[in-house]
């Protein structure tokens, strides 16, 4: 039997129309002019058109790049800083200026926004995750728009590596959004860059399970941002692998975002996987930062990945570097490949202490047992891809 054409179009269609909640992420490159300052009238568009959205009865977070930007036009510096200090300074200068910019832009509309400041410590740690999400949840229901931008005075990782890429694809885990969209200055992903290959063509979708198209994405070619497509792609399959279709778009592009809500075929979507992590496994597989790791046998493995079971000591080989009760640890295979992640229920050294052992046995080696399970199914995620 032959397989049916994918119809995109009809996709991509369905997806847009169940948008209730969207994260929207505008990086330096879409906000600057001359490549050395903020260029207000993009704010005041993109502030136009988020507003439009919500008037249309959608909820939207914004993760804003262009601190660094913002700090560099108000100091009247020509050339972005190179030294992590002076990138951190100029962050610290310009944090407040972009966002009077945003609340004057928005202001115009008649829109609230608030400021919210992270760092990967802050979705990483589980309490502070879940703190972070009650007060998005609280200011969505105010009818504020939150705009995030990673901390960049301490946030070291950021500032190197274009870390608000990745970001947006957490923050859209941690809202639980129907849509992340990264807007950008070229049309989406390529199969070669556009801006030294004339025949480059625009990848319209990239979809799970389906063979990789063949893309380009190499690093930014402007001196403002510090990341390039690599971490927009990155950031997409994130975003994808927990249930959440990403856009890739033109954010220079007049009424971008209602466009491209109106199903119109602009920029790179990247479908999601048929299947939605719950919150509190997209925390586990996305944003938490395991502190050890757990080695596996391949019958463990088996009944891990394909039958969705809990890791009992039977299938443990190895407990590697110290943790605790309750820490998340990676879940690695013979060959040291992470296939997994989940909240351990025995220190390193009990885990050590029961290895290969039968559930049974736990009494015995450890004097007590308070688990069957070293992690529980309900703890643990399987990462793919």
């Amino acid at each position: 039997m032959t397989e049916k054409p994918f119809d995109h179009l009809a996709g991509r269609k369905a997806i847009l129309k169940g948008v209730k909640r969207l994260v929207v992420k505008v990086g330096s490159g879409v906000l600057a002019k001359e490549n050395v300052r903020l260029h207000r009238p993009i704010i005041e568009r993109l502030s136009g058109e988020i507003s439009s959205l919500k008037h249309r009865g959608l909820e939207v977070v914004l993760v804003s790049s262009g601190a660094i930007l913002a700090g560099m036009d108000q100091l009247d510096l020509h050339e972005r800083p190179r030294s992590l200090p002076l990138k951190q300074a100029v962050a610290a200068v310009g944090q407040s200026r972009l966002m009077r910019a945003y609340e004057e832009a928005f202001g115009t509309y008649g829109q609230k926004v608030a400021q919210i400041l992270l760092t990967q410590e802050d979705v990483r740690h589980r309490g502070r995750y879940l703190n972070a999400r009650h007060t998005l949840f609280a200011l969505l229901e105010l009818q504020v728009i939150p705009i995030i931008n990673e901390n960049d005075t301490v946030a070291v990782e950021e500032i190197k590596f274009g870390e608000n890429d990745i970001l947006s694809a957490l923050v859209a885990g941690l809202v639980d959004a129907d849509l992340l969209i990264i807007l950008t200055d070229t049309d989406g992903l390529f199969t070669a860059d556009p801006r030294r290959n004339s025949s480059a063509r625009l990848v319209p979708f990239l979809y799970p399970g389906k063979a990789d198209v063949s893309f380009w994405a190499g690093e930014s070619a402007s001196p403002l941002g510090s990341g390039g497509m690599s971490s927009k792609v990155e950031a997409a399959k994130k975003a994808a692998s927990s249930g959440i279709p990403t856009v890739v778009a033109n954010g220079l592009k007049e009424a971008v975002l209602a466009r491209l809500l109106d199903g119109e075929e602009r920029g790179t979507l990247f479908y999601p996987e048929p299947s939605r992590m719950g919150s509190r496994k997209r925390w586990l597989a996305f944003a938490s930062h395991p502190k050890g790791r757990i080695t596996v046998d391949k019958g463990a493995k088996a009944a891990l990945v394909q039958r969705g079971k809990s890791l009992l000591p039977s299938g443990v080989l190895a407990a590697v570097k110290p943790f605790e009760a309750g820490d998340v640890v990676s879940l690695v295979d013979e060959s040291g490949v992470e296939f997994g992640r989940g909240l351990v229920n025995y220190t390193s050294g009990e885990v050590e202490r029961i290895k290969g052992l039968k559930s049974s046995q736990i009494q015995a080696a450890l004097g007590q047992k308070p688990y069957d399970e070293v992690i529980h199914r309900d703890n643990l995620v399987i990462l793919r891809g």
